[in-house]
């Protein structure tokens, strides 16, 4: 048997250290105790702290549940990568976390890119920034899915999420608390990603743009790019849009070729509403649909699918079958 060299052998040992030594990401969509539980493997803990002060500027931590503010977010990365948080936990940048000088560590809040519409939720674990009129520091991976890594900053609202933060504090001090808050998906990737839309076997696909213009409060910055069908590119009366011949509509959150990741999704949109996971033949491969409806109306999917949008699912599709 041949033997490796001793600085092999020194090289592999110090990669399986790195990889056992790895923080485990926390799933936000998870109940408060399994997220504390990921919290306190990882070596974190919940805190206030004290006022401190950083080149010259007092800043005094505490529990404000009704926070928002608009200001400049910017993104930190390689340089603090694997470094310790201000809550005990090592530093990962390529998971939805971020800091804020003065929230409660660790506190769940929504993320929302003003210059493009993009939302995300993240988990705050740390302190800063410091520079001048940035609010809040994020993850790298966060700063790529809010769409402003390259750009380096932007403007942004940053809200307190005070039921999932309060949930995650309780959990993590072991105290009681009623598990009555809603489930947030953290994650923007797309959840059909794994196979491409079908195209001329599937139900056609409605854009949400059509409802623009009509009275109808949907933002242009949560207007898909879906397909839609030569014959519903009109614009629409104020009169809600009824789907006809028997049809209804429905908001499609995921297409996947492996049942599994189906009724994974599936279980993440149960507090959404009714959730429908369907076996469809297409081009003689088998593909599960995961989709909240029906819906009789088709404001009424729209605004179903915004809801989602705001919770961090933004490949929905209203189809109409």
């Amino acid at each position: 048997m041949k033997l490796l060299s001793p600085k092999l052998m020194c090289l592999c040992a110090l990669a399986a250290l790195s990889a056992c030594s790895s923080p485990k990401e926390v799933d936000l969509q998870a109940s408060p105790y399994t997220q504390a539980a990921t919290i306190r493997d990882n070596g974190g803990t919940y805190k206030v702290g004290s006022a401190y002060q950083i080149m010259g500027q007092w800043y005094y931590p505490e529990e404000d549940y009704n926070y928002s503010e608009e200001g400049m977010a910017s993104w930190y990365g390689d340089d603090f990568h694997a470094k310790t948080t201000a809550n005990g936990e090592e530093y990962d940048m390529n998971s939805l976390t971020a800091a804020h000088r003065t929230l409660p560590l660790p506190s769940i809040v929504r993320v929302t890119n003003l210059e493009n519409g993009r939302s995300l939720v993240l988990r705050v674990n740390d302190r800063g920034p410091y520079a001048k009129n940035r609010i809040i520091d994020v993850s790298k991976r966060a700063a790529e899915l809010l769409g402003f890594k390259t750009k380096g900053t932007a403007k942004v609202r940053v809200e307190i999420l005070p039921k999932e933060s309060l949930a995650l504090k309780q959990a993590l001090l072991e105290q009681d608390f009623e598990p009555n808050y809603g489930l947030y998906s953290a994650r923007n990737e797309s959840f059909s990603s794994e196979v491409p839309p079908p195209s001329d076997t599937n139900p056609e696909y409605i854009d949400r743009n059509v409802l623009v213009g009509a009275g109808a409060s949907v933002p242009q910055s949560r207007v898909s790019t879906t397909k839609i069908a030569a014959a519903d590119t009109t614009s629409v009366s104020a009169k809600p849009r009824v789907a006809a011949g028997g049809k209804k509509f429905y908001v499609q959150a995921g297409a996947f070729s492996k049942q599994a990741s189906a009724l994974s999704l599936s279980k993440r949109l149960a507090s959404f509403g009714e959730v429908q996971t369907t076996a469809a033949n297409v081009n003689g491969s088998t593909f599960y649909r995961v989709r909240l409806g029906p819906y009789n109306v088709q404001e009424d999917a729209v605004n179903a699918a915004n809801k989602l949008n705001d919770y961090g699912f933004n490949d929905t599709r209203i189809v109409k079958d």
